[in-house]
């Protein structure tokens, strides 16, 4: 093993600065979201991504991926949102191992009721907060790192 290449007070304050600003983001979203659509904040990025998808669907093993969650986490999260009557699953005639979660009508629904609050609070703490050359950077930045991440995981990436 070689040696430990420590953080730089810079780095440090970069890092610490993206640690906190997640959770407190996370936090108040989860908030928001609660109170205003009854989703938790898992829950409205699914909505969110089936809304996206080819016919309102994607493969469970995709979705957790796309979400950043195991696949017994998101199956639990499905579930969830299945007894809530917003998605539902089909399995894939051609390959029975695949299931695909599927955006109900109720769910597109819900979807769009949570989505203008939800987008005033990021636009509150994130968006408008910083000029368009931060955002920029944070986004070329994340960006980038997301890809490595995405590339080393077993998504398909």
């Amino acid at each position: 093993m070689g040696r430990t290449r420590w953080l730089s007070a810079e780095e440090k304050h970069a890092w610490t600065a993206l640690r906190t600003t997640y959770a407190l983001l996370h936090h108040r979203m989860d908030q928001q979201l609660k109170r205003d659509a009854g989703l938790s904040h898992l829950q409205y990025e699914i909505l969110s991504r089936l809304a996206a998808a080819p016919e309102r669907e994607l493969r469970m093993a995709e979705l957790a991926c796309a979400v950043a969650n195991s696949k017994s986490g998101l199956t639990y999260q499905i579930g969830q949102l299945e007894q809530a009557g917003l998605v539902s699953r089909r399995t894939c005639e051609s390959d029975v191992r695949a299931v695909y979660a599927v955006l109900t009508e109720a769910g597109a629904a819900r979807l769009s009721r949570a989505a203008p609050g939800h987008v005033a609070l990021v636009r509150e703490l994130l968006v408008d907060v910083l000029t368009p050359e931060q955002l920029r950077a944070l986004a070329d930045g994340l960006g980038e790192a997301n890809r490595r991440m995405q590339a080393s995981e077993d998504c398909g990436g």
